[in-house]
This record gives structure tokens, C-alpha cells and sequence, in this order.
């Protein structure tokens, strides 16, 4: 099993027991805000599964109807985890808004948030590690479910404080408002993470840092009039990068000294960049053509 997999299958019983763990308290204490924390964790569990569907599907090897790989359905993961997330922002809202409605006590508040600190323990050490691992690994599925556990440990800190405000004040009301905050943040969460995985399947550009990297490795490699680089695009899917760059080197050149030339940029390219695709066109520097190239 994949260092990745192992992650998702960590995330999977982490949604599993946090579930447990706050639906006992909702059961203890009769909260809302607590319902709606444990209605985030079920978001967790799906966000999960779906995950490591994605990540299976994702390490698979390149074939020739995916001649590119299989890294963009990481990407549809994060897409679904946004989309279960607006789904739970629905229901606490709805929860929350019919509590106000018709108010009703509350009972061993003690015990209901002593439980839900256990959980947003957990979901914060776990979701630590899924975005230390997503990053390491550059796994947008990773990165995305550990920032959804993070977000929940958030929301089980708002849940509780409003709880135990709720048993200092007598203040019911405030156990419903609460939860409709949790559910207007969650809202926020789930576009945050939704724009992001759409900015990977529109095949938008590296980051800027790694866009940087790429382009002093060529401006090492450029000498004067004679040897050149134009064309550059990059695109990121899931975890790979991909890089195109024209390479423009004196007309006279043999193919093997301009191929020696693209092999070292390509090197060190890759050494700078681990998971880079790059594809090079080489070109004479004093050809007109070299510069007619269109892109729609």
C-alpha cells in the first residue's frame, strides 16, 4: 500500500471515531451545536471515502486512453468534499434556525463538551498530518481533506465555547446561534476549497515560486544571441507538474549538441522540481518561424 493510501485510510478511521465520539455528546446533551459538529464529522467520513477512491484511481500508471496519467481525479475529490460540505452547511443551518424556533433544554453539558474537546484533538493532530502530507507528497486530496479536519477542529472549538457559555449563562438561545455560525463558516470553507479544485482542472499555471525556479534555471542556460528560451508553459495536475519550453540554439548546431543542451536544462529542471513532466521543442535561434507560434 502507497505512503498516500495509508494517509487516506488514517483519514477514514479518524472520520469513523470522531463520529462516534460527537454523536455521543449531541446524545448526552441534546445540543445543536454539537449535532451540527457531528454532522461535519459525516461530511468528514464521505470527504474520506471519496478521497481514497480518488488517490486509487490517481496512482494509476498512465495508459492509452489516459496517456497523461490519472492525477486529475484527485481533483474531483476535493470537488465533492466541497460539495458535501455545502450539503452540511445546509442541514446545521436548517437545525439551528428550527432550535431558535422552538427552544429545548439542555442536559449534562459537562460531560457532552469534555467529549467533543477529545474529538477536535484528534481531528487536529490527524488533520496536521494529512496537510504536512499532502504538501510533502503534493497530493491536492490530502492537502484538501486535512484542511477540512483542521476547519472542523475550529468549529468544535466555536461549538464548545458556545456550550459552555450556554451552562455559565443559562442563555439557551445561544446553543442555535452557534450552530448557525458554524454552518455560515463551513459555507466559506467549502467555496474556498471548491475554486481551488477548479483552478486545477482548468490547468491554470504552477505556482509562482515554482514558475521562478524554472525560469532561472533557463536564464542560466541563455548565452547572449546565441542560445535562447521562449514558449514557457506550465500546468499542474494532482501531484505532477508539467512543463513546454522552446529551446533556440545557432542554425549550425549538430542534434546531439542541442540535444545535450535540452538534456542538462531538463535535468536540472527535474532535480529543482521532483514530479515534472517537461516536453522541448528545439529550434534555430535564426529561423523567423521560431517565432510564429500561436497559441488559442
Amino acid at each position: 500500500m502507497s505512503t498516500l493510501l495509508k494517509f487516506a485510510w488514517l483519514s477514514v478511521a479518524t472520520a469513523v471515531v470522531t463520529i462516534g465520539l460527537k454523536t455521543w455528546a449531541w446524545w448526552m446533551t441534546g445540543s445543536v451545536g454539537l449535532l451540527s459538529d457531528a454532522a461535519e464529522s459525516v461530511v468528514n467520513l464521505v470527504a474520506a471515502v471519496v478521497a481514497l477512491i480518488a488517490i486509487t484511481v490517481a496512482e494509476r500508471p498512465a495508459d492509452a486512453d489516459h496517456q497523461y496519467g490519472h492525477s486529475k481525479a484527485e481533483y474531483f475529490s476535493a470537488v465533492v468534499e466541497g460539495a458535501m460540505i455545502f450539503l452540511a452547511a445546509a442541514v446545521i443551518l436548517y437545525t439551528g434556525v428550527e432550535r431558535l424556533i422552538n427552544p429545548a433544554p439542555l442536559e449534562s453539558l459537562g460531560l457532552g463538551m469534555a467529549i467533543s474537546v477529545v474529538a477536535a484533538v484528534l481531528n487536529g493532530v490527524v488533520g496536521a498530518l494529512l496537510v504536512r502530507a499532502g504538501i510533502r507528497h503534493r497530493s491536492p486530496t490530502l492537502k484538501a481533506d486535512g484542511k477540512h479536519l483542521l476547519t472542523d477542529v475550529i468549529t468544535s472549538v466555536g461549538v464548545v465555547v458556545g456550550v459552555a457559555l450556554v451552562w455559565l449563562t443559562g442563555w439557551e438561545v445561544l446553543d442555535p446561534l452557534v450552530a448557525i455560525a458554524v454552518g455560515l463558516n463551513i459555507l466559506v470553507v467549502g467555496y474556498r476549497l471548491v475554486v481551488q479544485s477548479g483552478m486545477g482542472l482548468m490547468d491554470a499555471t504552477l505556482p509562482e515560486e515554482d514558475n521562478a525556479v524554472i525560469e532561472e534555471i533557463l536564464e542560466r542556460h541563455r548565452v547572449g544571441d546565441r542560445v535562447d528560451f521562449h514558449e514557457l508553459r506550465t500546468r499542474e495536475s494532482g501531484r505532477w507538474r508539467f512543463v513546454e519550453f522552446h529551446a533556440l540554439v545557432p542554425g549550425d548546431w549538430s542534434v546531439d549538441r542541442g540535444h545535450d543542451l535540452v538534456e542538462r536544462v531538463e535535468q536540472e529542471i527535474h532535480a529543482a522540481l521532483p514530479h515534472t513532466h517537461i516536453t522541448t521543442h528545439l529550434e534555430p535561434i535564426e529561423d523567423d518561424r521560431a517565432y510564429n507560434d500561436v497559441y488559442l
